[in-house]
């Protein structure tokens, strides 16, 4: 049996003196972030924290969110990452449904979330002084691989967010496979630019903790910023969603930095454009690109495509790649049935790092964890060689910037304005997202002129800003319907799609 206090364990038995984290000036060594999860876990129970207790952190990355994120669960409470693009109504219903009441936060002013909870803990002062003055728990006692390690929300089709069940064995698992599958050792420095709070964010945190590598936050994404800190620090690996690699990648065009170092550079979590890659391998040539497939619900590594400089113009670049070790994927129709190599269906995930549900919602975690697996909503199929290819989404989701995105949450507010009749959100291409929210509005025949302008301006005051449309045609026409009466996205998307390379990824 194993809890996130073995990774903690193993680094401060092999290295407990190398440095772990580098936060700006900060250096902290192993030994004491070790000392310092322990005394974050007597501080919050002095704060009436029990064994399961749900602490929540809206922040950006630090080391104060990795003692957090590791030493949370080691203490045997749940920790509650937020989105911080999240609207306050979507942060306060987090709050609310996970029952947290104790909130980590560097924001300067939380609003109506100071009303939620019971204590408000600040970064990086007060988290500071709580600290200093307790003495350090002992991790791990009474933790079972089957508690409840962390409640990861996402975004939700019935416009309600879900907390996605992740257990200790969960998060092991998949810290087990990316050490299976990436290249990496106990000498790796790691830059961790993308948010903490998602799942790719957190996604090599335990392992490079596990081999006793270092790491760097970096609290704010800025391109500029990240090639400072890979120049600096001479970090060799890295991980982030497409629109940052583009943004990267142009930023070492134009002002180029000393980026030898950087041996792997890793992204997932949306579509990305096969000009990026090119663009991010001309900026980066002695790096290896790597492309990873996934989900929260799967904590979050599936499949993994290495060596992409060399495949840019090879079949295999519109794949995802192969399943990790550990992880097993599967093609089947609705009634659980495998699907033969080439035939298109739903992509079904088997593996310890499957989620345990969804928080209160038993009936859509019935809807996705069934027949012995998780029913991921996208579709796709397998060549004979077990490589990955997806072709479409069944959950109607949009993925832009790293971001997921329901049609139908969006499609609720638009819905709420009294000039609206009709509403259709979908996916568009987007040379720096891979995706943007695009709708089709049909007004009310009785409504004066519907202008889009006001219509974005209103869903930004229900629903955080990476979801609100970028762009909203009106027409006049009902929107196209099947013979039961549900619109047909397909014919919608069909003209923005037209002639791109990868439309789904």
């Amino acid at each position: 049996m194993q809890t996130l206090v073995d990774p903690l364990k193993r680094a401060l038995q092999i290295r407990p003196n190398a440095i772990a984290f580098i936060d700006g000036e900060r250096e902290i060594t192993f030994a004491e972030f070790h000392q310092r999860c322990g005394k974050l876990v007597s501080a919050l129970r002095a704060l009436g924290a029990e064994s399961g207790a749900r602490v929540a952190i809206l922040a950006n990355n630090s080391s104060q969110y990795f003692e957090a994120y590791v030493g949370i669960p080691a203490g045997g409470m749940v920790v509650v990452p937020l989105n911080t693009r999240h609207a306050m109504p979507e942060l306060v219903y987090a709050l609310q449904d996970s029952g947290a009441n104790i909130l980590i936060t560097d924001r300067a002013d939380v609003g109506e979330l100071a009303d939620v909870v019971e204590h408000v803990i600040m970064l990086p002062d007060a988290y500071e002084t709580l600290l200093a003055d307790v003495e350090p728990a002992e991790l791990g006692e009474g933790v079972a691989e089957t508690d409840l390690a962390g409640l990861f929300y996402t975004g939700g089709t019935t416009g309600a967010s879900k907390g996605v069940m992740l257990t200790h064995r969960n998060l092991i698992a998949n810290a087990q496979h990316w050490l299976a599958s990436v290249p990496q050792n106990e000498h790796d420095r790691s830059l961790v630019m993308a948010p903490m709070f998602h799942a790719a964010g957190s996604n090599g945190i335990l392992a490079a903790i596990w081999q006793g590598a270092l790491q760097v936050p970096l609290g704010t994404f800025d391109p500029a910023a990240v090639l400072d800190l890979i120049e600096k620090h001479r970090i060799n690996i890295t991980l982030g969603v497409p629109s940052m690699l583009a943004a990267i990648a142009e930023e070492q065009h134009a002002n180029p930095r000393d980026v030898s170092s950087l041996e792997v550079l890793i992204h997932g979590g949306s579509p990305i454009a096969t000009e990026v890659v090119r663009r991010s391998c001309s900026a980066f040539p002695t790096t290896q690109l790597i492309e990873v497939y996934g989900a929260t619900e799967t904590s979050p590594l599936v499949a993994l495509l290495g060596n992409e400089e060399t495949l840019m113009d090879d079949p295999l670049a519109r794949s995802c790649g192969r399943a990790v070790v550990g992880c097993s994927v599967s093609i089947k129709n609705a009634d659980g049935s495998e699907l033969p190599r080439g035939e298109v269906g739903e992509v079904v995930v088997c593996g310890t790092n499957i989620m345990k549900g969804y928080w209160n919602k038993p009936e859509q975690t019935a809807e996705v964890l069934k027949h012995g697996g998780y029913y991921t909503g996208d579709m796709g199929y397998l060549d004979e060689d077990g490589y990955l290819f997806l072709v479409d989404r069944s959950k109607d989701m949009i993925v832009s910037g790293g971001e997921n995105v329901y049609s139908t949450e969006v499609e609720d507010v638009l819905y709420r304005h009294p000039a609206v009749l009709e509403a259709a959100v979908f996916g568009v291409p987007d040379d720096k997202w891979g995706e943007a929210v695009h709708a089709i509005v049909v007004p009310r025949p009785e409504g004066a002129q519907v202008d889009p302008t006001e219509l974005i301006a209103f869903c930004r005051e229900h629903i955080g800003g990476y979801k609100v449309p970028k762009g909203i045609d009106i027409q006049r026409e009902p929107l196209p319907k099947s013979g039961p009466g549900k619109v047909l996205k397909r014919e919608l998307r069909a003209p923005f799609w037209a002639g791109t390379d990868r439309a789904v990824n």
